[in-house]
């Protein structure tokens, strides 16, 4: 476990949902990605992920699901992608990315509390 921190800290972290309107393969990263286009709404909207999931999600299926994505880290240079957030999720037993999961529909840009 990581050290204590206060509930304004937890705030300082802006995790937004989004919904996935593009994925495709990204064959120039160092690891196996898929580049996903994220609409979180009018205020924030159409973001670049590069997300690490490959072994358990194909791009097509990936359209139209909603994620969890940090959208205050600063843009990140991975390859020739500009990467605008973090999309989330955990490592399965095996260290597969699996995404953190919305099970009921939300409206985008719908902040994490």
């Amino acid at each position: 476990m990581s050290e204590t921190i206060s509930f304004d800290d937890f705030l300082k972290v802006d995790i937004r949902a989004g919904t996935v309107i593009e994925a495709r393969p990204f064959p120039e990263a160092r690891k196996p990605a898929i580049i996903l286009l994220i609409d979180f709404g009018p205020g924030i909207g159409v973001k670049k992920s590069s997300a690490q999931i490959t072994v358990h999600y194909e791009p097509e299926a990936l359209i139209g699901r909603q994620v969890m994505a940090v959208v205050n880290f600063p843009p990140r240079q991975i390859g020739p992608l500009r990467s605008d957030v973090l999309t989330l999720g955990f490592e399965d037993a095996g260290g597969a990315i699996v995404l953190a999961a919305i099970d009921k529909p939300v409206p985008n840009g719908q902040r994490l509390m």
